[in-house]
């Protein structure tokens, strides 16, 4: 058997929280069931995700069965978020699909090791959970704002859409110290020369006198 996961007294006025009285519990009895409600908070990944408050458009089909019901459908919001590249505003919409069955009561045997299934409570379900473990995975984790945006500079940060022939000057420190070096052994060369120019003048210059 399957265990079960026992959820606190749910509110009926949480936008999530689904009554299934109007379904009833004979098995093969179904409801469609399409609402707009607000977003819960925290959902998203970090670097994207859909604003708390903002609507998720639920699209349902609640079926009763033996145990429980059965809730399949598609669930479609707005993610808002930040290009990875550039820090540009990205909008993405994102439609999931959920399936679900919620349970009347726990199993009188459950296996450790299978996946958790969620309690009603009476007849409520929460469906928050279920549309969390839907949408948050079909996030993007690294989004951006187009597939081919070029970022921004790793030396200056400039937008790099904004100008694409943007570059700066290879001053590579080592090169800098060499050029430095040269610069010296120049000046050493200049002086040693002039030196003995000087020193060999007075003789090389010197007038004969009859």
């Amino acid at each position: 058997m399957t265990p079960t996961v026992r959820q606190a007294r749910l509110d009926p006025r949480a936008p999530l929280v689904i009554d299934t009285h109007e379904l009833g519990r004979r098995p093969g009895t179904m409801l469609s069931f399409q609402r707009d409600v607000p977003a819960p908070e925290d959902l998203g990944n970090g670097v994207i995700g859909v604003s708390p408050g903002s609507p998720l458009s639920l699209d349902l089909r609640l079926e009763a069965v033996m145990e429980g019901v059965l809730v399949t459908g598609t669930v479609v919001a707005t993610a808002t978020g930040e290009c990875v590249r550039c820090l540009d505003p990205v909008t993405e919409g994102v439609e999931v699909d959920v399936q679900e069955l919620f349970l009347h009561a726990a199993p009188e045997e459950a296996d450790p090791d299978a996946d958790a299934l969620p309690l009603m409570d009476v007849d409520l379900l929460d469906l928050e959970p279920t549309v969390r473990d839907a949408l948050v995975p079909a996030l993007p984790f690294q989004p951006v704002c187009d597939p081919d945006c070029p970022g921004l500079c790793s030396r200056c940060g400039a937008r790099l859409l904004d100008d694409p022939d943007h570059s700066h000057e290879d001053n590579d420190p080592r090169w800098a110290a060499l050029a430095g070096l040269t610069d010296q052994l120049a000046q050493a060369d200049a002086r040693s020369g002039n030196g003995t120019a000087t020193a060999a003048d007075p003789a090389g210059t010197k007038e004969e006198t009859n």
